[in-house]
């Protein structure tokens, strides 16, 4: 276990600075939430705590990434608003789901010193950013995407319908965090090619997930299906998965899917 203190080291300021900085600036452009700016400094310093400004780096590709495409064509998502159980503004439950391994994987780096965790940590945050764009780039879609298990056509946004222009998003989105990844932390090439594929797969993993497993509700009033627990101010029925089921444990869930697998081939190989 290696030190940590500011006062030993004044480097240390700076990078609690940057992070302090940075889940401000996403809370003032309205991409965090309150709740959702202090869940990213509690990542961010675990992050930063295992590998400095270069795992900052790239969980900050990560997030900005997917903060722009969020704000990308906002207008044509609008629509979305009234199916999805939140909004584009990610609050402290969304920022752990999505951050919470690769935080984990840098605490337990600073720990053991141990190269596993660092596959880990790069896959977790590849499979986050691959779901992203895959949502924020597939929703712009113009043809109805399909749900991946039973390939019926479904409105755009519908948990485990996908599009060819989401599931190259997914793959570009993947890739960048991969190719990001390997000059950072000198990784093997063939290690970067990993982090692509598993990357993309947590995407996978979250689609069927999110088509099989994830809770879904009827409005009553409208016949909307959608994610949200209340329509029209009345309380939907369920009509797919298990309450407790939403979006935020898919993607905790696929990421975790994502991480377990990296972390057997770091094993095996």
């Amino acid at each position: 276990m290696r030190c940590f203190s500011a006062v030993s080291n004044p480097i240390h300021l700076l990078g609690l600075l940057l992070i302090g900085l940075v889940a401000i600036a996403g809370w003032r452009i309205k991409s965090l939430t309150l709740s959702g700016a202090a869940a990213a400094c509690f990542t961010g310093i675990l992050i930063y705590m295992g590998y400095g400004f270069k795992g900052l780096f790239l969980l900050g590709a990560f997030f900005a990434s997917s903060s722009l495409l969020s704000k990308y064509k906002r207008n044509r998502k609008k629509v979305l608003d009234e199916m999805l159980e939140k909004g584009d503004r990610r609050d402290s439950v969304q920022v752990l789901a999505n951050g919470g391994i690769s935080s984990v994987a840098g605490l337990l780096f600073w720990l053991t010193g141990s190269d596993i965790w660092t596959a880990v940590f790069c896959t977790s945050i590849a499979a986050a950013n691959s779901d992203t764009w895959a949502s924020e780039i597939g929703t712009l879609s113009k043809r109805s995407p399909r749900m991946l298990l039973t390939m019926k056509k479904a409105a755009r946004g519908t948990s485990g319908a996908v599009s060819l222009q989401g599931t190259a998003a997914a793959a570009a989105g993947a890739a960048f965090i991969a190719c990001l990844s390997v000059p950072l932390f000198r990784l093997d090439p063939l290690w970067g090619i990993l982090i692509g594929l598993i990357g993309f797969g947590g995407n996978l993993a979250d689609t069927i997930l999110g088509g099989s497993l994830q809770v879904k509700y009827k409005c009553p009033v409208c016949g909307s299906i959608t994610e949200k627990k209340t329509h029209c101010g009345v309380k939907g029925s369920v009509v797919q998965g298990y309450s407790f089921f939403n979006n935020d444990l898919v993607n905790a869930l696929s990421i975790g899917i994502a991480a377990a697998l990296s972390a057997a081939l770091f094993i095996l190989f």
